[in-house]
């Protein structure tokens, strides 16, 4: 289906997706070997305080907390080293959202090709995970990586080259979000933001969400399709 034709009688012109948290199950797992190689460190950090400094930040832009917890200024070999050892765990045990593929199908069919993957990760990561859960099939070349842009989340830098390249007006799009970096950043683009916020250790309260931005906080995603469907922004005052 065309994306014109995709996106007749909706409000958005492009939906664009994070990854992390929203289309792979990848916190959990991302999150326990952090707080795993910070307690290496020196830093005895807990899961949820990790969840709370960490998630949905690129972890080179974290350096001076890292610092003041252990004495230690990372390095790219630190860095490498995290990389590497989270992808081989990611690879073996990494998995979609539930519901995801049945949310992507339905977005789909009513957008077209004017769905993006937008994530502050790195490429090699992203690609991994859609290839191990089959998820890259949706959505080809129209995936964007915050670390190839002049800054990651929560700038909107990744979201303004994934609107582009879609060519739509950022205001127009619709941002899927799972973290308060990433909301921040499709405020700043100027993005209409649905946060998600399921049952999960590594969730965003669902009001903190609503804090940064989110226009609407949903908990499952065979509820997207409708959101989007019956969405009408309210007027403005």
């Amino acid at each position: 289906m065309s994306a014109s034709a995709g996106s007749a009688h909706s409000p958005f012109s492009a939906v664009l997706f994070d990854c992390d948290g929203v289309l792979v199950d990848s916190e959990t797992i991302t999150i326990q070997l952090l707080a795993e190689m910070l307690r290496e460190l020196g830093w005895e950090i807990s899961y949820e305080e990790t969840v709370r400094t960490f998630i949905g930040r690129a972890l080179v832009d974290e350096w001076e907390v890292i610092l003041a917890h252990t004495g230690f200024r990372i390095t790219d070999a630190w860095i490498h080293e995290f990389h590497v050892r989270r992808d081989d765990a990611l690879r073996v045990s990494v998995q979609p959202v539930a519901g995801v593929e049945a949310m992507i199908a339905a977005v789909a069919e009513r957008f077209g090709d004017r769905i993006a993957l937008a994530s502050g990760a790195d490429r090699v990561k992203i690609e991994m995970q859609l290839d191990v859960t089959g998820l890259g099939r949706w959505f080809g070349d129209r995936v964007f990586s915050g670390m190839e842009q002049p800054r990651s989340k929560p700038a909107p830098d990744v979201y303004l080259a994934a609107a582009a390249a879609l060519g739509v007006d950022p205001a127009s799009a619709l941002v899927v979000e799972d973290t308060l970096a990433g909301v921040t950043a499709g405020i700043a683009a100027g993005a209409t933001v649905f946060g998600f916020s399921p049952d999960s250790p590594v969730r965003t309260d669902p009001g903190m969400l609503r804090g940064a931005g989110a226009s609407i906080v949903f908990s499952d995603m065979s509820e997207l399709p409708g959101l989007i469907n019956e969405w009408a922004p309210r007027p403005a005052a």
